[in-house]
């Protein structure tokens, strides 16, 4: 969420909360490969350290993730946007926004952070290219106050990266 938007954030719920504590722990033993969690006293919002895999443009490179939990999370899929700069990507906006299915139309409350950042290194790992989508420009001026990227009607129709 945007410092606008992060005041009027609504507390977790105590099922949110139990479900974040617990993937906290999981995260604390078991934490995926390429993956940094700096550890920060707010439960309702983690920044993530992305490490660009081997052997991918992006090797060597590191990016931040911020992940906002709604009130209603694992429910409600979380807010994944990265924090500037943006990696280059021809599904990552430079405003940081993620045209990422699972963070939106295909969210499964099985689904975790871990899972949720899987699947972005492997966006990620899969792209050939390093470029910004088509409509970058158009897209970032209409977010410009503020907008979440969960209030856009996204079009997925690229797989390939």
């Amino acid at each position: 969420m945007t410092g606008s938007s992060a005041s009027s954030r609504k507390v977790l719920s105590k099922i949110a909360t139990n479900r974040l504590q617990k993937e906290l722990v999981e995260w604390q033993v078991n934490p995926p490969s390429g993956f940094l969690h700096k550890v920060t006293d707010n439960l309702q919002r983690w920044v993530i350290e992305v490490y660009g895999a081997q052997g991918t443009i992006y090797a060597g490179e590191k990016y931040q993730l911020q992940v906002d939990f709604p009130e209603h999370y694992p429910m409600e899929a979380p807010q994944v946007i990265f924090l500037h700069p943006a990696p280059l990507h021809p599904h990552i906006y430079s405003n940081g926004h993620i045209c990422l299915d699972i963070l939106y139309d295909s969210w499964s409350p099985a689904m975790t952070v871990s899972s949720i950042c899987i699947s972005i290194l492997s966006m990620l790992s899969s792209s050939t290219v390093k470029e910004r989508p088509e409509d970058n420009d158009r897209y970032v001026k209409n977010c410009r106050n503020g907008r979440s990227p969960k209030e856009t009607r996204w079009w997925f129709h690229d797989d390939k990266v």
